[in-house]
């Protein structure tokens, strides 16, 4: 772990050691976006259109980078994004995230998508969040939201961006599959990859047997080696914003509504009375040459009104959160580089992730002359593309 805090000094260090370490098909999962790459590269570099204007000779020796998030208050405005199938590239990928996100006191929401019970991860983490991907019927979604409501989940987090499979031709020619199909080239990829074969997948199977997806539904779902898993995945495009209101009236934590791009659908969720929503475009993952969210952060925050507003997709910087914020967030994700950490070092590696972008907001306000983050705002930012 020493030589890990020698080594990444920044988030974007713990990708090259997670490439090295994952196989190649699980890593192109991981970093890859869809089709073309043009939203994934365009979020990315989204931040750098934005100069920053600081304000020099302010007394910034006592900073505050605390956050209030629907109840809980955080050390930082930065937390940790949805990632599915996190513990297949990390061992206990999910608990690795939520222990470590508790310890270093920031949000943390658990992916649906994941290969570990909620329940399993709540009592890790008891403040996290959920993020779910809608199941089929309505009677499915009541079951589901109910099993959340008993797990003392605070917060509901819904992603709407998914209403068809993403077209992750990247992924097909990685070699990788939902479900994974057993082949010569895995088995390759294994044995050339012997610290996660032994450190992730033998020690999943040999602790816990084979991985399920266990909370797209109430029940458990198709393992990860089934044909059945796509389907699990399949069936949501008659879903629509009744659903969202159907949720709404059986829900009674805070809920969030997460890849809003649109100032109407911000709109839309104020209507029906959601209490937050993550702008994001699914870091580049589902729809390609989609705007990156922070061009359409400010007509969004305008729209939101009373409504938390948080964004996702792309930031890598303590300054990509300082931007966001002074367009008026109040908390920003982090996904790939996260699942990479957890890829590396564990639970202790993901807290070392978040140690770094803490102190990089703390130390950019600073610089900025802004010594608490509701001195940000559109005053300290230029567009400049």
């Amino acid at each position: 772990m020493r030589k890990l805090h020698q080594r990444c000094l920044s988030l974007n260090d713990f990708e090259k050691y997670a490439q090295k370490r994952l196989p190649h098909p699980l890593f192109a999962y991981v970093s890859g976006g869809v089709e073309d790459n043009i939203a994934l590269h365009h979020t990315q570099q989204s931040y750098a259109h934005y100069g920053l204007i600081p304000e020099n000779m302010v007394d910034v020796s006592q900073r505050n980078t605390e956050v209030d998030l629907f109840g809980h208050r955080y050390a930082a405005p930065v937390g940790i994004a949805p990632m599915g199938i996190s513990a297949i590239t990390g061992f206990q990928g999910d608990i690795a995230l939520a222990r470590a996100a508790a310890s270093k006191n920031v949000p943390f929401i658990m992916s649906g998508s994941s290969l570990i019970r909620l329940e399993d991860v709540a009592a890790a983490n008891p403040a996290m969040w959920f993020q779910a991907y809608l199941p089929k019927t309505l009677e499915e979604i009541d079951a589901l939201v109910d099993r959340v409501k008993r797990a003392r989940i605070s917060v509901l987090v819904v992603t709407v961006d998914t209403p068809v499979k993403a077209n992750r031709e990247n992924n097909v020619r990685a070699g990788f599959s939902t479900p994974f199909r057993p082949s010569l080239a895995l088995a390759w990829q294994g044995v050339t990859h012997p610290r996660w074969l032994y450190g992730t997948l033998l020690k999943t199977l040999l602790t816990s047997g084979m991985p399920y997806f266990e909370n797209n539904n109430a029940v458990r779902g198709a393992p990860l080696f089934s044909k059945n898993a796509v389907r699990d995945f399949s069936g949501r495009s008659h879903l629509t914003w009744q659903h969202i209101e159907h949720i709404r009236q059986r829900w009674t934590g805070a809920m969030v509504i997460k890849g809003i791009l649109s100032r109407n659908d911000a709109l839309r969720c104020k209507s029906i009375g959601i209490d937050g929503i993550v702008v994001s475009n699914h870091g580049g993952r589902q729809l390609d040459t989609v705007i990156p969210p922070i061009y359409v952060l400010p007509e969004i925050v305008t729209a939101a009104g009373n409504m938390t507003v948080m964004m996702d997709s792309g930031i890598r910087r303590g300054t990509d959160v300082i931007k966001a914020l002074a367009l008026g967030a109040k908390a920003c994700f982090v996904g790939r580089p996260f699942n990479y950490a957890s890829a590396v070092g564990g639970s202790s590696g993901v807290e070392w992730a978040i140690d770094l972008i803490a102190n990089e907001v703390s130390r950019d306000l600073g610089m900025l002359g802004a010594p608490s983050l509701s001195d940000l705002s559109e005053k300290h930012l230029r567009l400049i593309k």
